[in-house]
């Protein structure tokens, strides 16, 4: 039988483009001042900005909070209800 794992929420609150938080993290990729990108349950989350900082980050509880001036929030790579082997996926 087929095991499905569960998919946490994923939610974003943004304040005045000044801080926010972030559900659903399940790790960070890469970040610095001007770039954070994560990993999250809905794909990977690129927020690009100025003087940006992590000023939480609980992975137990895949939760973080941002600080800095964010210009844009982008989302690449797959759609987790589309996961799964490429074979599963072509004979669908």
């Amino acid at each position: 039988m087929e095991e499905k794992k569960s998919v946490k929420p994923h939610s974003i609150v943004w304040k005045d483009r000044k801080a926010g938080s972030i559900s659903g993290v399940k790790d960070v990729v890469s970040f610095d001042e001007s770039c954070v990108i994560l990993e999250t349950e809905q794909g990977r989350l690129t927020v690009k900005g100025k003087d940006l900082h992590i000023g939480r980050l609980t992975l137990e509880q895949g939760e973080a909070e941002l600080t800095g001036r964010v210009d844009s929030l982008v989302y690449s790579g797959s759609d987790p209800a589309r996961r799964g082997s490429m074979m599963k996926r072509l004979f669908q």
